[in-house]
């Protein structure tokens, strides 16, 4: 490892190391998948409980702790945190790996019917400060930075995986994981949603030094974890303990056939003096407005089908459109007639930023004709943000329905290499921009600090 301050913007060059993980030990958990949960940022109150109640080791008891009323400095959420990683240690529930390892991360899922397999590897990589080999695509938020500090400052460790993308196209690193997935299982593990968890390790110094080498001159994308990226950057200036300067990552090729983004779509509220008659007006300025109509429920169910056909023509021909609900009837599908438009309300932004949907969206739509700004985005007064996966995107209509929205606008996702770009470009899209599914779980491996 390299030894000194963290390497400036300068020297864009990723090391990535091997490392003996700690993992949930059978003989003792029981199934080890039981024990590894969602990204903390995904955990309600809900959630936790139930993966508390799924294994008394799951390492939501560390990532995700419930805070108590009585909550002081000495006893608190990260405290009693550090307690628990302390005892899953000291009882064997978690065992430190003999061998120096690279994992291979495989999720197996379905999308409509059609099956996906992404894979991945989880090692150790280097910290750098954004403009190098690590490039972020989004903004990130004081708050969740100081939580996972003060949670790293208690454990000592890292437990979440940082989303990672590389642009490998001969895919020589995706080979060796595709032969890795041949081998025995350390984990395998069906969640909620039908995701199946799969962990491998490759141990074999020669394929190690083959995924070094080809990481070594990469520029690397985060895909999601922002915050924890820079909580871990920040946890290094502080205590500049040498094992601090890398970082568990999870790397994806963004060639990898099973890498899916899908959109956020947005739920306005609260518009003052709203009035979606004359927003279409004023749309028809600058786009070409399909009105799809519907008289009963079964109408209702083929127009929306429609809609989102209508949206996926749009993107795979490389025109810029969204959809629209309000609730009167019908569906709508926006499709900008020139992007030029966005060179004035953007002109401090690269072309590449310009011509993203989602920025679109938010410039065009919601600042200049909703006057919907970023501090109301931030705060999230004006706008709910929309996963498009199973039934929430059924749910939010229903908010329209019931008056509890005033709009839905629905995006196309976001191209991967569209995010490369924007990040190439030193630059941050729009809050939620991307959607990377399935979430890269917590727990698989532990590495302590």
């Amino acid at each position: 490892m390299m030894t000194g301050a963290i390497r400036e913007k300068t020297e864009a060059v990723m090391n990535v190391t091997p490392f003996k993980g700690w993992r949930s030990d059978s003989a003792v958990v029981g199934e080890a998948g039981l024990c590894i949960a969602p990204p903390y940022d995904v955990i309600d109150a809900e959630l936790r409980e139930k993966l508390c109640r799924q294994s008394e080791y799951n390492i939501v008891r560390i990532i995700k702790g419930r805070r108590e009323s009585e909550d002081g400095e000495t006893e608190n959420v990260y405290t009693r945190a550090a307690a628990t990683l302390d005892k899953l240690v000291e009882s064997g529930a978690l065992k430190q790996d003999k061998q120096q390892s690279i994992y291979v991360y495989a999720q197996d899922y379905a999308i409509e019917e059609r099956d996906y397999r992404r894979t991945g590897f989880i090692g150790l990589g280097e910290l750098a400060e954004y403009g190098g080999a690590v490039r972020p695509h989004e903004h990130t938020l004081t708050g969740p930075k100081e939580d996972r500090l003060n949670l790293m400052r208690a454990t000592k460790s890292q437990t979440g995986q940082i989303f990672m993308l590389y642009d490998d196209p001969e895919k020589t690193i995706d080979a060796i994981l595709t032969r890795a997935c041949e081998q025995e299982e350390l984990l395998s593990y069906a969640d909620d949603e039908q995701v199946r968890h799969r962990l491998f390790a490759i141990t074999d110094p020669g394929q190690i030094e083959t995924i070094r080498q080809v990481m070594s001159n990469k520029t690397i994308f985060i895909a999601d974890g922002h915050h924890r990226y820079e909580t871990a950057l920040n946890y290094y200036r502080e205590t500049k303990n040498p094992a601090a300067k890398y970082c568990m990552m999870t790397f994806v090729n963004t060639h990898n056939e099973g890498l899916t983004i899908l959109p956020t779509h947005r739920l306005i509220k609260n518009v003052a003096d709203f009035d979606h008659n004359k927003l279409l007006s004023i749309l028809n300025e600058h786009f070409d407005v399909a009105r799809l109509a519907y008289n009963d429920v079964v109408e209702k169910t083929d127009k929306r089908k429609m809609m989102f056909e209508a949206l996926k023509l749009e993107f795979d021909s490389g025109e810029h459109a969204c959809g629209i609900y309000f609730n009167d009837g019908a569906f709508y599908v926006a499709t900008l007639r020139d992007v030029s438009v966005m060179d004035s309300l953007a002109a401090d932004e690269s072309p590449s930023w310009r011509r993203l949907d989602v920025a679109i969206l938010h410039r065009l739509i919601l600042e200049k004709m909703l006057s919907i700004d970023e501090a109301n985005l931030s705060a999230q007064s004006h706008v709910e943000y929309i996963k498009d996966f199973g039934p929430a995107t059924l749910r939010a209509i229903d908010k329209i329905d019931s008056g509890k929205g005033q709009g839905l606008f629905f995006l196309n996702p976001t191209r991967a290499e569209e995010v490369e770009a924007v990040a190439q470009a030193g630059e941050k899209m729009p809050q939620k921009s991307t959607f990377f599914y399935p979430k890269i779980f917590s727990g698989l491996v532990v590495n302590k600090l």
